[in-house]
This record gives structure tokens, sequence and C-alpha cells, in this order.
């Protein structure tokens, strides 16, 4: 118990413990990136063939989840060795390909593991060791995974974002970072604001503008930041989505009718405004006087 305060207390031990440990986690994140809307849509796909062929007995799908079954290639189906998963090393001991049937491996999952461990170390960077740490080093991850989910499947799963909602509470009970009042509030208006946004949207030009799961994760982002936050998290929000979007317009050739995901925005915009938020704050009002 001694050792473990020392190292959570200790920034000197804890920033290069997170960096490595934020590598293996990483490496899970990739699994969870990939399964969870996987395995939601199979549930979507049984419920679906249920209620269309209530005279048939369909059986359910094999068990898919984080952990059933092991880690295997998505070409040949190959169980994965485990010293393949090695964050990093692995996938330069393969050369980014299968070491069963010379399929190439995406580079993102090494990428992802180097940002899990990046994004990690800034935390404790910015907002100094201590318990408290942890749980932000927590809320930057999920938005990590969120965030590459949002972007292959345009979802945000309730599974994420309400964990994510209610563990900002919980967070803000015990440590009080912020007034609890403030969280409550940050939560109703997160989600209130976008929900407005989108009916508003949607009276106007008969279309949706934006998904449920958006509304959902500016909440938790409001649960953790406090209702104060939100204004500096969506102007952010939409400054990063203006850029990306303008940015993959003139260097991709990107269709501008094709929807954008918000939710990674979103998620760039909370990690800005909790390492960053107070300083642009105070430059923005020593610019104004």
């Amino acid at each position: 118990m001694e050792l473990l305060e020392r190292l959570v207390n200790d920034g000197a031990l804890l920033l290069p413990l997170v960096g490595f440990l934020g590598l293996f986690f990483g490496s899970f994140f990739n699994v969870v990136i990939y399964r969870v809307p996987e395995a939601m849509q199979r549930e979507w796909r049984y419920e679906a063939e249920c209620f269309l062929h209530p005279e048939q007995d369909i059986p359910e799908p094999e068990p898919f989840n984080v952990v059933t079954p092991g880690s295997r290639c998505p070409h040949c189906e190959t169980p994965i060795k485990p010293w393949h998963n090695i964050p990093l090393l692995g996938y330069a001991l393969i050369g980014g390909k299968c070491a069963s049937c010379q399929a190439p491996i995406s580079l993102r999952y090494p990428l992802i593991e180097a940002t899990s461990a990046l994004l990690g170390m800034l935390v404790v960077y910015f907002m100094g060791p201590g318990t408290a740490t942890l749980f932000y080093i927590a809320l930057v991850w999920t938005l990590l995974i969120l965030t590459m989910i949002d972007i292959d499947h345009q979802l945000l799963p309730d599974s994420l974002t309400l964990w994510l909602l209610w563990l900002g509470l919980g967070f803000n009970v015990v440590f009080d970072a912020i007034p609890l009042h403030d969280a409550v509030w940050g939560a109703i208006a997160g989600y209130l604001s976008l929900w407005s946004i989108y009916w508003l949207f949607k009276l106007v030009t008969g279309k949706e503008g934006m998904g449920y799961g958006d509304f959902k994760l500016l909440a938790a982002l409001g649960a953790w930041l406090g209702w104060q936050a939100l204004p500096l998290i969506v102007m952010l929000s939409s400054f990063v989505g203006a850029a990306l979007g303008i940015a993959g317009i003139l260097l991709q050739g990107r269709d501008k009718a094709q929807p954008m995901p918000f939710g990674p925005y979103l998620a760039i915009a909370g990690v800005i405004a909790l390492l960053w938020g107070d300083t642009i704050i105070q430059h923005y009002l020593r610019v104004l006087g």
C-alpha cells in the first residue's frame, strides 16, 4: 500500500509508469474499439431476425465481447500469438503483416497504443500526480475509444457514454474537483443544449444534424468539468470540426454532403478543456482587457 501511494503521488515515478501501462491499455483499447460496436450489431441483427421471423427457431449468436473469442487475424482467423500482441514491439516483429497469411495489419493499431500512452502522460504532466489524476486518465482514455468508434461507425455506445457520465458525477462527489451542483447542472445543460440544437435543426431543415450519443457525451463532459466548461467545449469542438472538415475537403476531396461524426470533435475539445481550459479562458479575458 505504501509503495502504491508513493507511485501515485510521485510525478517522477507516475509519469513513466503511465506511459508504459498506456501502451498495454492501448492494445486493449484496440480490442474494445472493434468489438463493442461489432457485438452491438450482432445483437441487433439477432433481435431483428427474431422479430421478423417469430415462427423460426433462430439460434443465439456465439459469445462475442472484449474477452471472447481470443484475438485472431481478421483475414485468416489464425489466433494471434501473445508476443505478437506486445504493444509497438509486436507490430514491428511481424513487420506490420499477419505472421500466418501475410495480410497487412493497419498502422492505426500501434498508433492508438502510442496515443494512449501519450495522452496518459499529458494528463499526469499537466494535472499533477495524485489519485484524482488516475480518474482523469480514465476519462481521456475513454474519450479516445469513443472517438475511434464514432469515426468507424458514427456511433457512441451508451455503455461508454453513460458510464462516463456517472463516473464523472461520482468522481466529483468523492474528490470535489468542482462543486457537485456544478457537475449536475453540467450534465443537464450538456444534454439539453445539443438536444435543443438537434430539434431546432430538424424543424428547420427536416434533417437530423447529430445523434443522441453526442448529447450524452457532452452531458458526460459537463459532469466531469462543470457547466462553466460547456461554452468552451462547444466552441472548441466547432473550431476543430470546421478545421478538420475543410482539411478533408481540400486534401482528400471529401464530399461536402457526406455526414461527419461530431463525437470526435467533442472528445478533442473535452481533452483541451481539461488540460488547458483555464489557460485559454484567462488568455481570452486578458485579450478582452
